[in-house]
Formats: C-alpha cells, structure tokens, sequence
C-alpha cells in the first residue's frame, strides 16, 4: 500500500503515523536539535517520506511557525502597529528583513540541489554530530556579550545572523541552533540570540513553507485533510510548548545538553542507516 493512497477508508495506523511526525515537529523545530533531520529520520523509519509525504511535512511546519506568531503575539502586534512611526518597531523589522536576505536568496539558487542530493540520513547525521561539537566548542568559550536585547540590535548584527542561518540550508545542522550558536559568536547575549532566532523563523519559515506549498501544489488532495489537521494540530501544540521551555530553560543553562544529544544521536542514526 503506497504511503498515501489515493482513496481509502479513515486508516488510523496513517492517522498515528501523521500525529508522531507532527510532535517531532514541533517539539525539534525550535530547539538546536535539527527538525529536518529528524524528520528525515522519522520519516524513513515510519515509511512516510514520498512525494506527498514531504508536503505533509511542509504543512506541519506552518503550525509551529503559527505557534511562535501566538507566544509572541503582543510583541508582533506592538511592532504592527508602531511600523512608520516607531523607531523601534521600524529597526526590528529592518533588522529582520536583512536577517532574512541570506537565506532567501541562497535558498533560491540551491533549494533543488539541497533537496536532491542532501537530504538522507547519512548526510543529517554527520550535521548532526558535527554541529554538536560546534555547540560545546562555543559554550567553552567565556562570552562577553554586547548585545543584551533585540531592540539593541543594528542591521550588521542582524546580517551575521542571517549568514548564519543561510548554512542551516544544510540538512541537520539545525536553523535555530545555527542562528542562536552564531548570534551568540557574534556578540549576542543568549537570551538575546534565542529571541532573535524565533522572530526570525516567522518570515523564513513562511516563505520556505509557502514556496514549497506552490511548487508542490499538484500533489495536495481534499483526501489527505485528515492526515494534515491531525499533524498540524500536534505541531502547533507541542511547537508552543518547546518554545517556552526552551526560553525558560536558557536563561539558567548552557546548550551542552543539546550538544550532547545531537552527537549521541547522530552517531546512532549513522550506525543504523549505513
């Protein structure tokens, strides 16, 4: 039976399969672990991961991105509605348009190659691991940060961001903790990079999910509303979920714990699929 039959009665082993994926989702897209890679991984293990199976996964991406918009809601309306008159508002958006540059633009030229070639569960756990020893590489060092608040950013602050979040393109490496760890080499506090890291994931996420949506838009079928709902339900819950807890957790602990999992992890995952 093909992943996503074309006509078939209510399949709850489909159903369960949909609800896994959409709390991988959430709970990972957010913290410094890599969504994509485990959702590679989850993917291949749950045999969910052809065509019309990745855009389920671009679906369940819009409802964490939608739980990041609710937890900061107050701030997005605040900025809204000072936008022209607020010098403050103004430089936040700016901020986060120039954050959002570099990845777009990379993200243009290379998406269909990225797609093709990297992503399998070799390449994911390699990043993984890889990344993992970046994190506990940065955390030994003794930060002096310059930058305590995102309103204290400027939009050379927001470019390295940017920069940094353009190498995330590479599967496994994580696009939270790419921004966060490289905001924080950059001089950001790690409140400051944590932040920084969600307002920015509400543009590039939903211009990566709406692009893909296009491009893949013959694959989409009323059929499939039952799959989507329940992952998009269970993204979007767990999704708010990790995102307090993550802000909860850095303001008293380092990133080695994420560390360590990402190279516990990926080695697991590069024992298995090799």
């Amino acid at each position: 039976m093909p992943t996503f039959p074309e006509s078939r009665s209510l399949d709850f082993l489909l159903l369960f399969k949909a609800l896994l994926l959409g709390l991988v989702e959430g709970i990972t897209e957010f913290l410094p672990v890599s969504s994509t890679g485990h959702l590679i991984v989850a993917g291949d293990l749950l045999d969910f991961n052809d065509d019309k199976g990745k855009v389920f996964e671009i679906v369940i991406q819009l409802g964490a991105i939608l739980a990041v918009c609710w937890e900061f809601r107050e701030r997005l309306f605040t900025v809204a509605r000072g936008l022209g008159r607020d010098a403050a508002a103004n430089r936040f958006v700016v901020n986060l348009l120039v954050a959002f540059m570099p990845a777009a633009v990379l993200g243009l030229a290379f998406h269909h190659a990225i797609k093709a070639y990297l992503f399998n569960p070799i390449t994911v756990a390699i990043a993984l691991i890889v990344g993992g020893l970046i994190i506990f590489w940065v955390e030994r060092i003794n930060h002096q940060p310059r930058v305590t608040s995102v309103d204290d950013m400027d939009w050379k602050d927001a470019l390295k961001v940017g920069f940094a979040q353009a190498l995330a393109m590479f599967p496994g490496t994580s696009r939270s903790g790419a921004t966060i760890i490289g905001g924080m080499i950059f001089g950001l506090s790690r409140q400051t990079a944590t932040e920084f890291s969600f307002f920015l994931a509400i543009p590039t996420m939903f211009a990566a999910t709406f692009y893909d949506v296009f491009k893949n838009r013959a694959l989409l079928s009323a059929s499939d509303l039952d799959l989507f709902a329940v992952g998009f339900v269970v993204a979007f819950i767990s999704a708010f979920w990790a995102v307090k807890e993550l802000l909860r957790y850095v303001a008293h602990h380092n990133f080695n714990a994420f560390a360590w999992y990402r190279v516990v992890f990926g080695t697991i995952v590069l024992f298995y699929f090799w």
